[in-house]
This record gives structure tokens, sequence and C-alpha cells, in this order.
């Protein structure tokens, strides 16, 4: 594998994004219903030469593994998710088979874990670092499957394992994802912080995954300043990446700048994530009539969602409940089902906006603890905790 499908795999994997996404439903004949990319691009293209190829020659594993990476880095820099439908086809000889070859299956533990099929992941992940214990791309893979589960020691180990097969900037970035969970969040930031400054030569999508995070940390400590200037340096890099617009409109919504989150995800609401955030945004702009055309959108895409069973999209629907629906006691359950699932900063805090919407301590107990036994670091959720124990 290349430097660039590597480090695309690595981001892939830490941004946790969906397989497939629920369908675009146009609410008049006006509507665009697809941007296509350019036939003209160069990158289009050789999809187009790969594609042609493997469908000719479909049992090609060198091939097959080709196409399919060519199609998750074009999934992150088109933010298209069907590319991850695409990828997941041209492996399809290979699928479902139990133990299939060591490159099949790292991109299909990378697959799986981005819908949420975290112990099938994890299966294909402890077979590949078993048979192959310096795969830095697996270790990592795990790794992040772990934090999000919040399984923070055998997190820990996997990042340990990055150390002296890969650069100190992915070992040390992963170590840091796991420290602004448990309260080790200044320090971590800082030893990070260092590390992007050291390594220069950092490729340019790597350095997008690592101040995307410095980005949160310093917006979870309160930092606004250094937090904004972080996210704008990653856009600055790649202004495309879905992650990254959505954790940056996340941090514009907290700070009220609301027409600065419409112009950041209006060309990319195909992306339901994205969507939500364009009508929160409208929501505090006060724009009703675009506000109901994005509602009946969203009610749409999470109704075809709940009908294929697709659980992927549960922190978005019970945020979109909670705060466009107004019903807190649809969001709570949604939540929970949610929190049962994985961990991250923002499953916390939408469950605790949640009971506290609802009135209901008793459904919260289980995040309090949590956010207790592991020091959670996060102004945010320091907020809801004190308003749910009756503090100011």
């Amino acid at each position: 594998m290349s430097k660039q499908f590597a480090f695309a795999a690595f981001l892939f994997a830490f941004c946790a994004q969906p397989l497939l996404a629920a369908p675009y439903i146009p609410t008049k004949g006006s509507d665009v219903i697809e941007r296509l990319p350019r036939r003209s691009d160069p990158a289009q293209q050789e999809l187009q030469r790969l594609r042609a190829q493997l469908a000719a020659n479909p049992n090609d594993l060198a091939l097959a593994t080709s196409v399919a990476r060519h199609h998750i880095q074009t999934a992150r820099s088109e933010t298209d998710p069907r590319y991850f439908g695409y990828a997941q086809a041209a492996l399809a000889p290979w699928w479902a088979l139990p133990a299939p070859p060591l490159e099949v299956r790292l991109l299909r533990a990378t697959l799986l874990q981005s819908t949420h099929h975290f112990p099938e992941a994890m299966r294909d992940l402890d077979a590949i670092v078993k048979a192959d214990p310096n795969n830095p791309q697996a270790w990592l893979t795990r790794a992040t499957v772990q934090t999000v589960r919040g399984d923070y020691d055998a997190a820990t180990q996997s990042c340990a394992r990055l150390s002296g097969i890969t650069t100190q900037l992915v070992s040390n970035t992963c170590i840091a994802s796991i420290g602004a969970m448990t309260g080790r969040s200044k320090p971590s930031e800082a030893l990070l912080e260092l590390t992007l400054r050291r390594e220069t030569d950092a490729d340019p999508e790597l350095q997008v995954w690592v101040l995307t995070l410095l980005g949160e940390m310093a917006e979870r400590r309160g930092d606004a300043a250094a937090a904004d200037t972080r996210y704008k340096r990653a856009l600055a890099l790649n202004p495309r990446d879905s992650y990254l617009v959505g954790a940056y409109a996340d941090f514009l919504l907290d700070q009220k700048r609301a027409p600065e989150v419409i112009a950041l995800v209006k060309d990319q609401t195909r992306i339901d994530g994205l969507l939500l955030r364009y009508a929160l945004a409208l929501q505090q702009t006060g724009d009703t009539a675009k506000l109901r055309s994005a509602d009946a959108e969203l009610k749409a895409r999470f109704g075809a969602a709940m009908q294929r069973g697709d659980t992927v999209h549960q922190r978005e629907q019970a945020r979109y409940e909670l705060h466009v629906r107004g019903d807190s006691k649809s969001a709570l359950v949604l939540a929970q089902k949610n929190w049962a699932v994985q961990k991250e900063s923002a499953d916390i805090r939408v469950l605790l906006e949640a009971a506290a919407k609802a009135k209901d301590k008793a459904a919260a107990a289980p995040v309090l603890e949590w956010v207790a036994r592991y020091a959670v670091e996060d102004v945010a959720v320091q907020r809801l905790v004190r308003q749910l124990q009756g503090g100011a």
C-alpha cells in the first residue's frame, strides 16, 4: 500500500464514516438530486479504468484491493459514502470468507467498523495483528474501535504497539485521543501539538486528522480561539473532510455563528450529519421556511434508516429529535441505544442533554458515573452534569 492510501485508510478508520448513505428524497422538482463528479477528473478516469479492469478480472486479488482502496480514498475526498459500498463490492469474491487474505481482511475490518459492526471488525483485526504484528493500520484501527467502545486500557495497548512501526505523530495522536477521554487532556494536547510542529513534512491528510483532534481538545477545555484557529488550519488543507466539517460546524453552532455553519455545509447536505448541522443553523437564524424543508428531508432519511435497521445514525437522530423536533423522550431512547454502542464525547453530551430536557436524571446515571470515573474534561459536558445534579 502506498503512503497516500495508507494515510487515507488511517483517517477513514478514525472518522468512522457510514458505509451507506440514507436515500435522498427530493421535496420538489427543482431539487438537485446529485452532482456527479466530472468525467474529466483524473481521479475519476483512474477509477473508471480500474473498474473496467476488475469487471474483466473480478478474482484478481491485487486489482480488487487496489480498486477498494481507490474507492475509500475517493469517498473521503468527495465526501460521498457510496464509494464505501463500491469498495465492498470490489471485495465481493472474498467478503464472506471466514479467513480471507490479510489485505482483504484489513479493508473489511475498516468498512465493518464504519457501520458499527464492532465485534465483527475486532475479530478481523485480532486475526490480522496475530498474523502480522507489525501492521500499523491494523493496530490503529483496533485502537479506534476500542476507544469508541470505551475500552481505554486495551486501546492504550494497541496504540503502544504503533511505536517503532509508524511515525511518532501517528502513535502520539493515537495515545492523545485516549488521553482526551480519560482526564489527561492537557498533557496529551501539549505533546501532540509539539509533535505536529516537529514533523513539518507530515502527510497533509495526517495533519488534518491531528489538527481536528487538537481543535476538539481545545474546544472541550473552553479555549474557543485556539479551537477556531486549529479547525481553520485543517480546513485549509482539506475543506471537504466531512468529519472535520461536522466538528467545526458543531463548534460554530455552540458559538452561535449559524451563518458560518450554513456557508460551510450548504453544498454537502447530501451527508446526513451535515444536513442536520444545516437544519440546526437554520433554526438559530430563524429561517422557518428552509428549516421546514430540511426537517422533512431529515425525517425521511432517518425513517428510511430505521426501516433498514441501520443504527449508525442514532447519535444524529437523537440530536434531531431533541433539537429540531423537540421530542426529548424519543431523543433519550435513541441516545441510550447509541450509548450502548459507542462512548465518545458527543455521545455523552447528547444523552445528558436529552436526559436534562426530559427531566430524567435516572436515565443519565450511567453516563454521569462514566464521566466521573474517567474524569471527562469537556466544559459542555460538565455544565450538563451540574444541571442534572441540581447545580448552577
